[in-house]
């Protein structure tokens, strides 16, 4: 009996998996101060009719088992959930930070897209949004595929997504994990070699916090880290990621918004890309032609957008 208990001990703890919360020593960064009492914040609003939040993360999150998320997968509601994108749900794990952006955990894809755990457990994920020019100084945009799970076929900046839960992802000096990610996931969205993006190239502009539903039970909760890179590149998107590209100059991409805005033939944008136009992204532009981008960059500064 005492050998049957300890085989079925092992075999639990073999299927436990834990939460890392990580102390703030842990890491360095080139762009905040070591005491969150001296991050700046500020706040925008959007002239669109968007309705998104910013909300508070607590200060360490615990991640939901993967044995119970694995088994939301048999759900009803799932079941019409591309295989691909439903892979990379459970595959993919998140980096959960605080409103400071400290590193607290790390959880699912899956779960870090659940509006319920969003507003249950106010969690609260890293990501990134590339902002690609080419030499004419015109900006990739890309249309997001129908299979993904949070707003399909919504238009948006060249590449946004999330640095995961690896070694190479979590570096914080000067944003590294971040742009190591971002070289990665333009490589799995857009088939751009890496050779055309190095990781140095990538320019930190600044993070923004926002909320964003997507529809009754998806939504994004991120403080998203702004890359800009001008490099000419070839392109090849993933039919599973992208359903269709364009390069737009400034006057092309108001053109877009208007449209957006008067909701002509179904035409939408993603509420982060609106959130970085009509705060940031014009303004930015005359400096992306300059060649004058480390003026504007600011990572000390949080900025919450509603």
């Amino acid at each position: 009996m005492a050998y049957s208990t300890i085989a079925v001990t092992l075999s639990q703890q073999l299927f436990k998996r834990t939460t890392v919360l990580f102390p703030r020593s842990s890491f360095r960064s080139c762009s905040l101060p070591s005491s969150s009492s001296s991050v700046s914040f500020s706040r925008f609003s959007s002239p669109s009719s968007l309705t998104l939040r910013a909300s508070s993360s607590s200060s360490s999150v615990s991640s939901s088992s993967s044995t119970a998320a694995m088994g939301e997968t048999t759900t009803a509601v799932d079941a019409g959930m591309d295989a691909v994108q439903r892979r990379l749900m459970f595959e993919d794990e998140c980096i959960l930070v605080d409103e400071n952006d400290r590193v607290v955990g790390h959880d699912s894809k899956y779960n870090c897209h659940l509006m319920e755990k969003i507003e249950a457990e106010n969690l609260l994920h890293r990501a990134f949004s590339v902002f690609l020019f080419n030499s004419k100084f015109e900006l990739l945009l890309q249309q997001r595929s129908g299979t993904k799970v949070t707003f399909p076929l919504v238009w948006t900046n060249t590449c946004c997504s999330h640095p995961l839960y690896r070694e190479s992802e979590l570096i914080e000096e000067n944003a590294l994990g971040v742009r190591n990610a971002a070289q990665r996931k333009l490589l799995d969205e857009l088939g751009i070699v890496a050779e055309d993006v190095p990781v140095d190239q990538f320019m930190p502009l600044g993070r923004i916090l926002y909320k964003a539903p997507s529809d009754g039970k998806w939504g994004e909760h991120e403080l998203d880290y702004l890359l800009f890179i001008v490099r000419d590149v070839k392109v090849n998107p993933n039919p599973d990621e992208v359903a269709d590209i364009k390069y737009v100059n400034r006057e092309q991409l108001r053109e877009l918004l208007r449209k957006a805005d008067a909701g002509e033939g179904g035409l939408k944008l993603s509420p982060w890309f609106r959130l970085v136009v009509d705060n940031f992204l014009f303004k930015w532009w005359d400096h992306v032609e300059q060649g004058t981008l480390g003026q504007v960059a600011d990572m000390k500064t949080i900025h919450k957008l509603s």
